[in-house]
């Protein structure tokens, strides 16, 4: 009887795309995660944990900002449906990786600085500050997202393509994406208001 050989199964992300991906920006490593998971649905088993939400993939988070309120509010499986559509598209434009256009395009549009609102004895300041690295995911995801449903809102344009137009643009630095041109309106508050 001969014994079987058992080989490691590479797991990955929607069961096509590879998670080998480069992150050049040294202070997003650690809170863009890119663990394989067979499904991006973690059900918040994160939440009561601090920095929780870092420890979970990168691709499950954008899933659940898809989810924001409006028409996909609640309805993870077309969440899913919607960002595994999006990642095809993303390839065959790009020849690319998705998630290494993913990963690139969040930090293009993570803003590095931001401005916050001090009180002196009633009189309102506006200080710039450094923004941290969970925020600065936070904050390009949310642009992506708010990005794609704009434009394709009252437009028969499909969430799925709008969503990989904002990415890529992300992706390009373009001026065209919005949520770099988000990036750049915060910066540029924060850099008049030091």
């Amino acid at each position: 009887m001969e014994s079987a050989e058992i080989t490691p199964v590479s797991i990955k992300v929607f069961g096509k795309w590879d998670t080998k991906v480069e992150i050049r920006d040294p202070s997003l490593k650690r809170y863009i995660p890119l663990m394989p998971t067979y499904l991006p649905h973690s059900g918040g088993r994160h939440e009561h944990r601090r920095f929780g939400k870092s420890r979970i993939s990168i691709v499950e988070r954008l899933v659940n900002n898809v989810m924001r309120p409006g028409r996909n509010k609640g309805k993870k499986q077309l969440a899913y449906n919607i960002v595994k559509m999006t990642f095809d598209i993303i390839h065959e434009r790009t020849g690319e990786n998705p998630l290494q256009v993913l990963v690139r395009a969040i930090e293009n549009s993570s803003p590095r600085e931001e401005v916050t609102r001090i009180m002196y004895g009633g009189i309102v300041y506006y200080v710039a500050v450094d923004v941290a690295p969970q925020r600065r995911v936070d904050m390009a995801l949310r642009h992506l997202v708010t990005g794609a449903k704009d434009s394709s809102f009252n437009n028969p344009k499909p969430i799925e393509e709008a969503l990989a137009d904002e990415i890529i643009a992300a992706f390009n630095n373009d001026n065209k994406s919005f949520a770099v041109k988000k990036k750049e309106e915060i910066e540029r508050i924060a850099l008049s208001s030091r």
